[in-house]
């Protein structure tokens, strides 16, 4: 996974070198006469060659979207109980905290049971069950009042129903760990 989400930094940085090149070649014949433009394929294509030559592979680990997809890689493996590919981290130390620390995770903070159906708050990143997130969402709206995150310490105080998707990577983890065997 992390190759082919290399593979996609590295796409989306050649394209925004093509789009650089182009913008910077129109730039500089803007301010030219008509007559006196050269092909203008050529030159795209020349400024393009000089911007990928900068490219270095090493900055494509360090873009915004692939930090991103390692923290929810690392988050999802936390939550499933999986040994993190890090290799600064000590697996056995404090296993007995990292277990509750992913059943608490299960725990849906308005019912306080494991839940069944996570949806999670585009938001805010804190995932709840279903049906208690909707059902509260509407009865604070029915007082006309905001629906403020149940999660103890977050600050977003305006939870919408729209804002609220599966949270599959949740459910999945939750199925796995009760697939488990009690230790």
């Amino acid at each position: 996974m992390e190759s082919v989400m290399l593979e996609y930094a590295a796409v989306n940085r050649d394209l925004n070198n093509y789009i650089k090149a182009v913008e910077e070649t129109i730039g500089k014949l803007k301010q030219k006469s008509p007559e006196e433009i050269p092909n203008l394929k050529d030159l795209v294509q020349e400024r393009y060659s000089t911007l990928q030559s900068k490219n270095n592979d090493d900055e494509l680990r360090r873009t915004d979207k692939f930090i991103q997809f390692k923290e929810q890689l690392r988050d999802l493996r936390k939550q499933m109980g999986m040994p993190s590919e890090e290799p600064d981290v000590d697996l056995d130390e404090d296993e007995d905290i990292a277990v509750t620390q992913s059943i608490d995770n299960f725990i849906c903070a308005i019912t306080q049971v494991e839940m069944v159906n996570p949806v999670k708050n585009k938001v805010c990143g804190h995932s709840y069950e279903k049906e208690a997130i909707e059902k509260m969402i509407q009865d604070r709206h029915k007082k006309m009042k905001l629906a403020r995150c149940p999660r103890i310490g977050c600050e977003y105080h305006d939870v919408q129903i729209p804002d609220l998707v599966p949270d599959t990577a949740l459910k999945r983890a939750i199925e796995v760990h009760n697939k488990k065997p009690s230790r």
